[in-house]
């Protein structure tokens, strides 16, 4: 029987330090793969990269054209590697991050957004959009949520390990809770919400969930360039034309800084349009003449 070959003692060092920093397992592929290839490009072993190694391969991967987010990727996982498993300090200043651009996110009406939940391929579709929308929850944290999160007594949807591996509570709707009693009814999932078509032990998938938003999307005849995580932002702006003060947003999201939620001050013109000017409440002696 042949012997499996010994993983280098600087490659199980990485894994080591990316699993006690609780990375999960798709994160640890691409950091190593991301080391990997910078040793390629730097012709040389990973244990011998330098900061300029390291800005070189930025600067390549510019010339190629990968798209910012790409890049700054590339930077994390490089970051990581010198300031964790090489315990390089200076490894923040020396690998530079690109500032992406900052682009208002789409955002549909609740005309649309009804539309799309409407036209969804099958019941346990709209119901698991409907929680996209209705919570304001991110794709994964909806395919990964169980028939025992939903609370209806304190009217709560426990969210478990999502983004950071975070646990947080979500709003639940009357509307949205008679959407999934007669969901429950019809489907009877036993421990996923939302179970796979395969198999009721293991959940849907993101992807899965993404092509059925599309689906509905394209059959609501909406043209927006809209995605699956649009109704997560739209979720958010329809709270705040409503009144709802943004750090109750920020804490139905889930967001670290007040920062993040901030932006959707910016996308609602109904915000900007409703706010008192305080030019009007300037007091002037003299009437200006014609």
């Amino acid at each position: 029987m042949a012997e499996t070959p010994a993983i280098h003692p600087l490659r199980q060092r990485m894994i080591e330090d990316m699993s006690m920093r609780g990375l999960a397992a798709a994160t640890q592929r691409t950091y190593l793969r991301v080391v990997r290839s910078c040793a390629k490009h730097a012709g040389k072993p990973p244990g011998d990269l330098t900061f300029d190694d390291a800005r070189a391969f930025q600067i390549e991967l510019m010339r190629s054209g990968a798209s910012i987010s790409t890049i700054n990727s590339h930077a994390i996982a490089l970051r990581f590697f010198f300031r964790v498993t090489l315990r390089q300090p200076g490894a923040r200043d020396l690998i530079s991050l690109m500032t992406p651009p900052q682009r208002i996110p789409e955002v549909l009406t609740p005309e649309e957004v009804a539309a799309i939940l409407e036209h969804a391929p099958s019941l346990k579709w709209r119901a698991a959009l409907s929680v996209a929308y209705g919570a304001g929850l991110r794709a994964a944290e909806v395919c990964n949520l169980k028939v025992g999160d939903i609370d209806s007594k304190q009217m709560l949807i426990r969210v478990e390990q999502g983004k950071r591996y975070k646990d947080r509570f979500a709003k639940l709707s009357p509307g949205l809770l008679d959407l999934l009693r007669t969901w429950w009814k019809a489907g009877r999932p036993e421990v996923w919400l939302f179970p796979s078509r395969l198999s009721r032990f293991t959940p849907v998938t993101t992807r899965s969930l993404n092509r059925c938003f599309h689906m509905a999307k394209d059959a609501a005849g909406v043209d927006k360039p809209a995605t699956l995580h649009t109704l997560r932002h739209s979720f958010a702006t329809h709270l705040l034309e409503s009144n709802v003060d943004i750090r109750v947003i920020q804490a139905l999201l889930g967001h670290k800084k007040l920062d993040t939620s901030a932006i959707y001050v910016r996308v609602t013109p109904k915000v900007i349009q409703r706010t008192p000017g305080p030019f009007d409440r300037l007091q002037f002696e003299d009437k200006p003449t014609s």
